[in-house]
């Protein structure tokens, strides 16, 4: 059995912050489970470019407001209680117009040291614990 506390893993390197956004990564490939799990807050004001190319997303809003952009699709808002699952590789915009609090869940799981490249993909990595 894995118990984390949200408190265990801010300020460690499971806690990347950007300009942008900031993912306390709770669970990662390394525990086994085939998924990753992030608590991630993005920031007020803010807009991020993604494109996931190489993994699957779910994301649960629990506090905050913004919107999603599909390129060449359509737009929409983002409140507590609002889920939305990136599961075509769908490229986008993520907006915050009031700090989000977002529960994000990875299939293939993160090992922890991704963020965004130029493209805004996170790259395939393989996790020495799993290999």
């Amino acid at each position: 059995m894995i118990v984390k506390q949200l408190n265990e893993v801010v300020g460690t390197e499971d806690d990347i912050d950007t300009p942008t956004w900031n993912s306390r990564r709770l669970l990662l490939a390394k525990d086994g489970l085939g998924f990753s799990m992030h608590d991630t807050l993005i920031k007020e004001g803010t807009e991020t470019w993604i494109w996931y190319k190489n993994h699957v997303e779910a994301v649960y809003c629990v506090e905050g407001e913004g919107e999603i952009e599909v390129v060449g699709g359509e737009v929409y808002p983002i409140r507590p209680g609002t889920l939305y699952a990136l599961d075509g590789h769908e490229k986008h915009w993520l907006r915050a117009t009031k700090t989000m609090r977002m529960i994000c869940v990875f299939n293939p799981p993160l090992t922890g040291r991704e963020v965004h490249d130029e493209e805004g993909v996170y790259p395939l990595l393989a996790d020495k614990a799993t290999v």
